[in-house]
């Protein structure tokens, strides 16, 4: 709801402030008073096309502001979300625009600088303007399917069609993928096939890297110590006949000692026998010796083919990981990877069948909802140009056609709200074709069908209602079709916020507030001012609208009877 307008030196309009109530407020006064201008300023302060011309003359600029207080669910909070500016919900939200004499203009909301653009984007979210010059919303066949579906009460059916685009669609980007990869996937079969082989032939093992460096350092040591054992054991050979060939001369040499008649206990025979014991000792010694040296060679249990082996397994399982850039510890699992990608291509035909099932099953879910939402809105498309039809003649527009165009689109330009293009169409005159609204050339025809069209949506709309504005809707009518304008604003104004702009004390007299727009000040100091009404100030007013410049009682008194009609 717009709650304040704030004005500075726009055309005739200094400075001015208002403050804006709920229901309907009526717009009066003499032509060229500056009505209009108001709708001007709030047409500058929401993002309206504006040249230096709307700048008073003698200013340097012209301000307008706009203070609305959404409802905390209004769609104007996810636009400021979207362009980054900082609100708060349960604070008001201030539009205001300044325009230069050079025609340069700067927006803010909040006290933000963003672009009029933006400004624009929020107007479109909280006003309506329907008048001589300008209808903004019913115009935009984009708002016409939404209007349509609130009239019919068919939101909860969209928003199944929406859910049921949303599987759809989300079956399709699955089933695309899944086909993609098989493409992928088929293209790399040879490749994948001849590394997979590879690796069956390799068949590597988990830590076998490791395993097979250990054993190829135990095996270098143990071939160096087999050299070693190698020389030790060519020192003994020789040993054991030289100790015995020791052995036999030491006996010979005591043998003839005694048969020289030495003593057996004497010093040569005695040391002769030590001697020939010790070098007994040594032989024995010397044989163990040997034998421990042979056992120890047989411990090691070494073979060159042995290390040969290990050396070769290393190499090769290193070149294939070097091959296949990952590791050596990789490679079992990338075996394991390459084996299931095959077979997840041998499967994979059944499972994009599967996929494609699904793509199918979603889309017949979408198109049997989409077509129950087709033929409702069709449904709720003519009753809704029955309701507006049943307008027209007590606005003047008895010679109009209206209906409700519901297209079916083609599959490809389906979408989440369904298969149907949905147009307000009218023919002007009795035989004339079908039209878009824009075909209504008179700009008080054009706004009197916007009020018919929207007294038929009233009281079946959802959601947020914008501030809806009339701007002399009732050009060139007077008596019952002005009383019939009047009261369908007032209707209006029932459920909404409704500014009109009029000439006609029938409209004037059904408004819950009451704006006298006048000139004041002579010469080159006129200046626009606004009075808002009292009770007895409204009888007046609406007196003078009805008898001219000499108001007679006859006239106050029908005013009176209008005002409490």
């Amino acid at each position: 709801m717009l709650i304040g307008l704030w004005i500075r030196d726009v055309v005739l309009i200094e400075a001015l402030d208002l403050s804006i109530g709920p229901g309907l407020t009526a717009l009066t006064g003499e032509t060229g008073a500056g009505k209009s201008i108001i709708l001007d300023a709030l047409g500058l302060a929401t993002g309206a096309r504006a040249d230096a011309g709307l700048v008073r003359q003698g200013a340097s600029q012209a301000m307008a502001s706009a203070v609305f207080a959404p409802s905390l669910d209004h769609p104007v909070w996810e636009v400021l979300e979207d362009k980054g500016l900082a609100y708060a919900r349960d604070e008001d939200l201030v539009l205001r625009r300044t325009l230069s004499v050079d025609g340069r203009s700067r927006a803010f909301v909040n006290d933000q600088a963003t672009s009029v653009g933006v400004l624009k984007e929020l107007g479109q979210h909280l006003l309506e303007v329907h008048g001589q010059h300008e209808t903004v919303g019913l115009l935009d066949a984009r708002t016409h399917r939404p209007l349509l579906d609130a009239y019919g009460s068919l939101r909860p059916l969209a928003r199944t069609v929406g859910d049921r685009w949303t599987a759809w669609r989300d079956a399709r980007a699955k089933a695309d993928e899944l086909r993609e990869a098989v493409d992928r996937a088929a293209a790399d079969a040879e490749e994948l096939t001849l590394r997979l082989s590879e690796l069956d032939r390799l068949a590597p093992q988990a830590g076998e890297e490791t395993a097979l460096a250990e054993e190829r350092a135990i095996l270098g040591a143990a071939e160096k110590a087999i050299t070693d054992i190698n020389d030790a054991r060519g020192a003994f050979e020789g040993l054991s006949s030289k100790l015995a060939a020791a052995v036999r001369a030491v006996e010979h040499a005591r043998a003839r000692a005694v048969q020289a008649g030495a003593a057996e206990d004497g010093p040569a025979v005695s040391r002769l026998t030590a001697a020939s014991a010790a070098i007994d000792r040594v032989f024995g010694e010397a044989q163990e010796a040997e034998a421990a040296v042979d056992a120890a060679a047989d411990a090691f249990d070494f073979r060159p083919d042995r290390l040969e082996k290990a050396e070769e397994r290393l190499f090769e399982l290193r070149g294939m990981a070097r091959k296949l850039q990952v590791s050596v510890e990789e490679l079992p699992t990338l075996r394991v990877r390459f084996a299931e990608r095959l077979r997840a291509m041998e499967s994979s035909e059944d499972d994009l069948k599967a996929a494609d099932a699904a793509v199918a099953q979603a889309r017949a879910a979408y198109m049997a909802e989409a077509q129950k939402l087709s033929a409702s809105r069709r449904a709720a498309g003519e009753r809704l140009a029955s309701a507006v039809m049943a307008e027209l003649p007590p606005l003047k527009l008895d010679k109009a056609r209206f209906r409700v165009a519901v297209e079916t689109l083609a599959e490809d330009r389906a979408g989440p709200t369904g298969t149907d293009r949905v147009a307000f169409e009218i023919a002007t005159n009795p035989g004339a074709p079908f039209g878009d609204l824009g075909a209504i050339a008179s700009g008080g025809e054009l706004a009197r069908f916007a009020l018919a069209l929207k007294a038929a949506l009233a009281g079946r709309a959802e959601g947020v209602q914008p501030l809806m504005i009339f701007d002399e809707v009732d050009q060139g009518v007077g008596g019952a079709v002005a009383d019939a304008v009047g009261l369908r604003l007032r209707r209006l104004a029932a459920d909404a916020q409704v500014l009109v702009v009029t000439h006609s004390p029938q409209v004037a007299a059904r408004a819950d507030a009451h704006w006298r727009i006048a000139k004041a000040g002579d010469g080159e100091r006129l200046r626009t001012a606004v009075e808002t009404l009292s009770p007895a100030d409204r009888e007046e007013e609406i007196a003078r609208m009805l008898a001219g410049a000499h108001i007679t009682d006859a006239a106050r008194a029908a005013a009176r009877a209008l005002m409490h009609a």
